[in-house]
């Protein structure tokens, strides 16, 4: 008598739980590169790159700063639509084959 193999399975809720623990662990850490890359990189630039370095006057270099922040912003907003896009389960994005 042959006894069937054994399949490792999780429960359906054990598998569901942990994909939501990794769903929100990823949204926890583009929240926190959303708040502090912005405003880390337009401190940082209007006073080490465009004030100190290239020696442009405080209102110029709030300008050039700001448009160093809107760049890291959409950078982190397109990395996350990536990271989230890719996290989805390979059977979802191939199409459910039954």
């Amino acid at each position: 008598v042959e006894t069937p193999p054994k399949v490792n399975r999780t429960e359906p809720s054990e598998r569901n739980d942990g994909s939501l623990v990794s769903v929100l662990k990823t949204l926890l850490f583009f929240t926190v590169l959303m708040i502090t890359l912005p405003i880390g990189l337009y401190f940082a630039s209007k006073s080490f790159l465009f004030e100190a370095s290239l020696g442009f006057s405080s209102n110029d270099s709030y300008f050039y700063a700001a448009i160093v922040a809107v760049l890291a912003v959409h950078v982190v907003l397109a990395l996350f639509v990536y990271v989230a896009w890719n996290e989805g389960s390979p059977q979802w994005r191939e199409g459910k084959q039954d």
